[in-house]
């Protein structure tokens, strides 16, 4: 397979503090991988290393089929970013914004501004000062500067980060646009579980610096199976009795007072019963299917934003 990125034990400590450990992340041409963790888990460190703005403690960075060190100038210059918030001049137009920074890199094609600006649904907005745009529109400027180059990997680290409902649409809708019809490879990270579910086509979960878990979406979505949901007031006797009296054992507690049952969806009234009778309160049962923040928080036993 042709890896546009592969990391190979990636680590970065900061004395007796070890903030990425052993990262193993791979990424193919047209892929969108989620980079999913809480805040402080490690994302944008990781990010910051293979951008080449932090150098690693140990491991290897492969971009492009080339270890990242001897050939870091021409492999930098073939992806495209954007960090954490982007910055404009305000009284400038979205236009004389991205030609500044087309002559910094010295990007001799003034044509690709119209380009990038399609891109990213803002050709209309070209003439606009920055200062009117919205929260959302100024994301998407700063994609469309990043895709200025012609970038063959795009990295965006939190993109939707405080955007309302309609502007995460927006950069939701243009990164799979971007992977989809334009074949670039897009790593995002997000601490938003329902973004990444939506957008990602390969999910990478980070925990504690950690690489818990890579998936495939497509894999992810054969293992959110269906279940029956009880909310009592005693998980572990309520497990203890599914197993003793019913035989039951393909079942999940990822919460306190929460039991998942995976088998005999269709016997929950009998289950019901069997843990009433025992004296186990049971105020709801629901059919419901699992999450990518279910899978999350088995992984992790940690807490998220939805």
């Amino acid at each position: 397979m042709d890896y546009i990125l592969r990391t190979n034990g990636l680590t970065k400590r900061y004395k007796d503090h070890i903030v990425v450990d052993q990262m193993n992340i791979s990424l193919k041409k047209g892929e969108i991988y989620g980079f999913l963790g809480q805040n402080g888990a490690g994302k944008t460190t990781t990010i910051r290393m293979i951008m080449g703005l932090i150098h690693p403690s140990a491991g290897q960075i492969e971009l492009f089929g080339q270890n990242l060190s001897p050939g870091r100038k021409a492999a930098l210059e073939r992806i495209g970013s954007m960090i954490e918030i982007p910055g404009f001049y305000p009284n400038l137009t979205a236009d004389e914004n991205l030609d500044i920074h087309r002559r910094m890199m010295g990007i001799g094609n003034k044509e690709s501004i119209e380009e990038s600006l399609a891109q990213a649904g803002l050709l209309d907005a070209r003439n606009k000062r920055v200062k009117s745009f919205s929260l959302g529109m100024k994301q998407r400027l700063g994609i469309a500067r990043a895709l200025l180059h012609h970038p063959e990997l795009l990295i965006l680290d939190e993109p939707t980060n405080g955007l309302d409902p309609a502007g995460i649409k927006e950069v939701r809708n243009l990164i799979i646009e971007l992977a989809s019809k334009r074949n670039i490879a897009i790593l995002v990270s997000s601490h938003i579980l329902s973004e990444i579910q939506q957008m990602a086509t390969v999910i990478g979960i980070i925990h504690k610096g950690k690489l818990v878990e890579e998936i495939a979406q497509q894999e992810l979505q054969m293992k959110n199976r269906h279940c029956v949901e009880f909310k009592v007031n005693n998980e572990r006797k309520a497990s203890m009795l599914l197993e003793q009296k019913l035989g039951i054992y393909d079942y999940s507690v990822p919460l306190p007072g929460v039991i998942r049952v995976f088998e005999r969806l269709s016997d929950s009234a009998a289950m019901n019963r069997m843990l009433i009778e025992n004296d186990v309160d049971v105020s709801e049962i629901t059919m419901l299917r699992e999450t990518l923040e279910d899978y999350f928080l088995t992984l992790t036993g940690g807490s998220v934003h939805a």
